[in-house]
């Protein structure tokens, strides 16, 4: 358990406000993944800790979607609002803060797409995730999770600056065959490489930095600076080496 000195969200606003994408994946990779969801204009789309919203902004733009983003980041939801205004301010699209676990939609099995990239902590757990997903889409609707996976075994030093247990992941071949227990049909997987992780974990240094800079009378500074270079410690000493991180996508079969 990571012993926070500071607001979470604040510190989440301050090392992320470099990344469009909240997530060690390159913008590329997400259109070609986008590309495949052969979503139709109205097709209903919901997503889980959406952080800035562009995942959604992005298909409001390519296939004029309807949605709703939920994250509990009042910083990371304000930045919805203001890329949907700036980029697609028609667009049918509501951003609500909130914890995304107590988000109950308001038809059961309505989204013809559910996601949840890089936050299944939210229900638990990839297994977790994967059920409530599910449970949110139609028949053949599709879910897509992001979701870490462990390359090798992870040293005790990593998990203890990241907070997390050894179970709290599997391997790459365990997240997709859990979606298979869980009655999902496998479509498409892409992993992030080493240069994503670089540009992902390399920008909240460089926002940090610059944030104590610009704040030097901030209280929050030396707590900031202190999780962040613990962060860049272990990411450089393990992490880099560790833990993957990948897109699913799948398809609830019509008798799921």
């Amino acid at each position: 358990m990571i012993d926070w000195k500071m607001d979470i969200w604040k510190y989440y606003d301050i090392t992320h406000r470099r990344h469009a994408l909240c997530n060690p994946i390159s913008p590329a990779k997400l259109d070609a993944l986008l590309e495949l969801l052969d979503l139709e204009p109205g097709d209903r789309v919901v997503d889980i800790a959406c952080g800035k919203g562009e995942m959604l902004v992005r298909l409001a733009e390519r296939c004029a979607i309807t949605g709703v983003g939920v994250d509990i980041s009042p910083p990371f939801v304000a930045a919805c609002k203001a890329r949907l205004q700036e980029r697609m301010p028609d667009a049918d699209i509501e951003f609500l803060l909130m914890d995304g676990a107590e988000y109950r939609p308001a038809s059961p099995a309505s989204f013809r797409l559910a996601a949840s990239i890089g936050a299944s902590w939210v229900f638990g757990g990839h297994r977790g995730t994967l059920r409530a997903l599910k449970a949110m889409v139609a028949p053949d609707g599709l879910v897509l999770v992001g979701e870490p996976f462990w390359m090798q075994e992870p040293a005790a030093e990593l998990l203890a600056a990241e907070g997390v247990e050894r179970d709290a992941f599997s391997g790459h071949p365990g997240n997709v065959a859990i979606a298979e227990e869980e009655g999902l049909v496998p479509l498409y997987a892409v992993v992030s490489n080493p240069d994503e992780w670089d540009v992902y974990e390399a920008l909240q240094w460089q926002a940090a930095d610059q944030y104590a800079l610009s704040n030097p009378d901030d209280p929050d500074v030396p707590a900031l600076l202190d999780r962040v270079e613990t962060t860049r410690e272990a990411y450089l000493k393990w992490g880099r080496d560790t833990l993957g991180f990948a897109l699913y996508l799948f398809r609830k079969a019509a008798d799921g």
